[in-house]
This record gives structure tokens, C-alpha cells and sequence, in this order.
């Protein structure tokens, strides 16, 4: 890792100059990263004074800005990041730049709480980091695929210092290309990537930052002034896996348990955003359902895929599955408490903690996977908002009355209540398929979940077949 300045053998002057040979070399679009923190603004603040000094003929290919909103993001980031990238867009078009701003956002099976409350997926661990993928990487790559679709070859402009960490300067040192001040995407055919603040230590950045003005209309001093009240560094935008995701108590996502304190909300609050307390509350239950007493209580024994697996370390243990329905609704009324403290008393009266499409998607993933016939997350929104929030489709044609006489049923016959409901919804879903026999695949595969409550039997068949397949072997 670099410790001396990029200043002590470079000047700014031939900064910007190998800034403007790389853009003027070809006709490859430019995407440029910007997470709102202090390396991609320095980055994007290089590329628009080193841009703006050629001649307006010579500033003619694109430059595409973009941000992610996971929408779990820190409300004071999005607020931050919401507002430079309007000023971005304004001030190109007046200095007759090439630039444009993007937000992406995940698409709705991808966003947080779809997959933590709809599906049941587990708090994100070091161990299991799916909010990476779902929340960031595909969220930029769909734009940079769009790019590459459109002109053939992009190149992806990115904030990354070698002085970040030691593995991070041997990832960027494997893709590198020889002779070339690209280097290879980790991922994406016909993309290259271009880190034009590579050498920069931290020092270096804040001094550009602190003595240049910002073009666009910000204050560089704003952002400053965020760093020092959390106390911590951004979540870059991630691009790849290759770029290092959110951890060591960094800013980004209000409701990430990867690190295991949010030192940053926590400072926040501290310094008067009281306001936030509800969110670091609920980040806070989030992060216990990872402690293995509670990890028993709140979870399925049964996988997503209906079976009961052991750990892969030999331990006569279960691995556990899904958060269990009652943990997923209770948790739905604590967001939604949530919602509506910071509307009540932080700065927007209309923030969102969970989307209206989100609900619904929810309340179908419930209904199809979970036997949900009585419509709970409606139900749930109206007793906690006082709101009744209106079905935008038919979720099929079982409803509350329906639930409550198959319990009945299923309880006087001992047969899992949730196993009738799944056939049930299974067969309703098939009515008007040209061929029916489609059906029988559906039924197979929800009849061979493991649908028994007997615990010690399910571990005694699981440790008949581990002996079968050793035998086997």
C-alpha cells in the first residue's frame, strides 16, 4: 500500500491531462460511479474541470453519472446524493457538458425487504452478503449492459484507491492491463475500467477537495462535515464483486447487519438526528436475530427449498432456513411503527421505509408460498397507518373464511394446515392452463417437503442417508 502523496511526484496539471488523453482516445462512453462520499467525488470533481478545459468540438462523448439508491440507504446520504446529482444535471447543461445523472434502483423482487420479509432471507451476514448482489451490483451492471448493448464497448469510471487496503490494490493490480491505464472489468464483456484517483492517499483527496471549488454548486465542506459527525467512510458504489462492498462501520445502508454496529447512525443521532433512533432500532432487532439463541427461535427449521439440511461441518445440527411467518409479520408492524415516528418527527413527513409496491409484493409471496389467505399485510398497514391500503389485484380465491374452516379440517385430520394451502393455491393457479398435467409437477414438488414436525425422525432419515451415501462411496 501507497503512503506518499500522488502530489509529491505528480501536479494536478498532469492529472487533468491524462484525464483528457484517456477521453479523447476513443468514442467508448464513459459511466462514471458516484456514491456521494469523498473518492467519487473527488473522482467525478477531476473529470469535470479536466473535461471543461477542451474545446466544446472536442466534449462530445458521453459521460453517464450513476448513483444506486437501495432504497435502504441512509436517508441523510439519498437526501445528499438526490440533490448533488440535480445539480450535476443543471450545471452541465449550462457549461454544455456531456454529462447526465442516473439513479438506479433495484427492481422489485431484488429490493430489501421483498426478499427479508416476503421470502424470509436472514439478516445479511459476512457469511451470506446477498443484499450486495440484489441492491448493487445488478443494479449498475443492467445499466452498464444497456451502455455496452447501445454503443458496443463502455468504460466504467470508478473512485478506487490502492491506498484503501491492501487486497484492494491486488484486485485492481490483477485486472490491470499492460501499457494501458485501463484495466479489465471483472465481469462484463466489452467494459473496461478506468480509476483515475488510483495513487491518491486520503490526504490527497480531502486536499483536492478542500481547495478546489466544487462545479457543479456544492459545498465540499458539507460532505466533510458529514464524515466527521459519523465519524466513518462511504459504501462505494459497487459495480462488481470485485469492488469491496459496505463493512468496518461505513455509511451506507440504514439496515445493514454485516458490520456489527452502526457506529455512524449512532453518531448521527448523538449529534442531534434524533429522529433516526426508530431505524437504528429496528437494524438493531435485525442484528439479533443473528445470535444463535435467537437465531432458533425466530427460524425454520426447513430450508426455502422444503427440506432440513445439517451443517456442512458434520454437527448433528440444523442449518437454519427462513424467518418463520410470525417473526415476518411482527417485524412488518415494527417497520411500519417505524414509518411512522420518522415521518412524525424527522425532516420529510412523507419518508418511506417500505414502498407501497413492496407491500403488495410481500402480501403475493405470502399468499403463494405461505397459505396466506387472510391478506395479513393489509391487514397489518391498515391497524398500524390507520390507512387501508387497497389490493391491486386478485390474489386468488381463498379468503379469511376459507383459512378458518381448513384449519378446522386439517387440525380434526392432523395434516399440516400449510400443506393443503399450498395444493390448493397450486391448483387454482393452474385453472385454464391448456394442459392440466402440468399440475402433477407443482404437486410433486410441494408433496416432498419435509412437511413433519418430529424432529429427532427427520435427523434419524438424514443420518440414514448420510451413512447410505458414505457407504456408497
Amino acid at each position: 500500500m501507497t503512503s506518499d502523496s500522488v502530489f509529491s511526484n505528480r501536479s494536478l496539471k498532469d492529472i487533468y491531462e491524462e484525464i483528457r488523453t484517456v477521453y479523447l482516445s476513443d468514442n467508448r462512453p464513459w459511466i462514471l460511479g458516484f456514491s456521494g462520499g469523498k473518492d467519487s467525488t473527488c473522482m467525478v470533481q477531476l473529470i469535470w474541470n479536466a473535461i471543461s478545459e477542451l474545446p466544446s468540438e472536442k466534449r462530445t462523448k458521453k459521460i453517464y453519472i450513476i448513483s444506486s439508491d437501495t432504497l435502504v440507504e441512509s436517508p441523510k446520504i439519498v437526501e445528499q446524493i438526490t440533490n448533488t446529482l440535480d445539480k450535476m444535471e443543471k450545471a452541465a447543461k449550462e457549461s454544455n457538458l456531456p454529462i447526465s445523472t442516473n439513479l438506479v434502483r433495484p427492481v422489485l423482487e431484488d429490493t430489501f425487504w421483498v426478499n427479508l420479509l416476503g421470502l424470509g432471507y436472514p439478516a445479511p451476514s459476512s457469511q451470506f452478503r446477498w443484499c450486495t448482489d440484489r441492491l448493487k451490483i445488478r443494479n449498475a451492471d443492467r445499466f452498464i449492459n444497456e451502455r455496452v448493448s447501445e454503443y458496443g464497448e463502455a468504460i466504467v469510471v470508478l473512485g478506487s484507491r490502492k491506498d484503501e487496503s491492501g487486497s484492494r490494490q491486488q484486485l485492481m493490480n490483477l485486472y490491470e492491463i499492460k501499457g494501458s491505464l485501463l484495466s479489465r472489468h471483472s465481469q462484463i464483456a466489452q467494459t473496461y475500467v478506468y480509476t483515475p484517483i488510483r495513487d491518491f492517499i486520503t490526504e490527497d483527496v480531502w486536499n483536492y477537495l478542500l481547495q478546489n471549488k466544487n462545479p457543479w454548486g456544492s459545498n465540499n465542506r458539507d460532505l466533510l462535515a458529514i464524515y466527521q459527525n459519523a465519524k466513518s467512510g462511504e459504501c462505494p458504489l459497487v459495480v462488481d464483486t470485485s469492488t469491496p462492498s459496505c463493512g468496518n462501520s461505513r455509511f451506507g445502508c440504514w439496515v445493514c447487519t454485516v458490520v456489527e454496529k452502526d457506529k455512524s447512525m449512532e453518531n448521527m443521532i448523538d449529534n442531534g438526528e434524533e429522529w433516526m433512533e426508530p431505524l437504528l432500532e429496528i437494524r438493531e432487532e435485525l442484528k439479533r436475530t443473528q445470535d444463535p439463541e435467537v437465531k432458533v427461535e425466530v427460524r425454520e427449521m426447513k430450508r426455502r427449498h422444503g427440506r432440513v439440511q445439517f451443517y456442512t461441518d458434520g454437527t448433528e445440527k440444523a442449518t437454519p432456513g427462513p424467518y418463520k411467518m410470525e417473526f415476518r409479520k411482527e417485524f412488518l408492524r415494527k417497520l411500519l411503527r417505524a414509518q411512522n415516528k420518522v415521518r412524525k418527527n424527522g425532516p420529510d413527513p412523507q419518508m418511506t421505509l417500505i414502498s407501497q409496491e413492496e407491500l403488495h409484493e410481500i402480501q403475493r409471496i405470502w399468499r403463494m408460498e405461505n397459505g396466506d389467505w387472510q391478506n395479513s399485510v393489509y391487514k397489518i398497514y391498515q391497524e398500524e397507518t390507520g390507512e387501508k391500503l387497497v389490493m391491486q389485484e386478485d390474489l386468488g380465491a381463498f379468503g379469511k373464511v376459507e383459512q378458518e374452516l381448513l384449519q378446522e379440517i386439517c387440525e380434526k385430520n392432523n395434516v399440516p394446515q400449510l400443506l393443503v394451502s399450498k395444493l390448493l393455491q397450486a391448483e387454482f393457479e393452474s385453472q385454464g392452463m391448456t394442459r392440466h398435467s402440468k399440475i402433477y409437477g407443482k404437486l410433486g414438488k410441494i408433496l416432498s417437503e419435509e412437511w413433519r414436525d418430529d424432529k429427532e425422525a427427520i435427523f434419524e432419515d438424514l443420518r440414514e442417508r448420510k451413512r447410505d451415501k458414505e457407504l456408497a462411496e
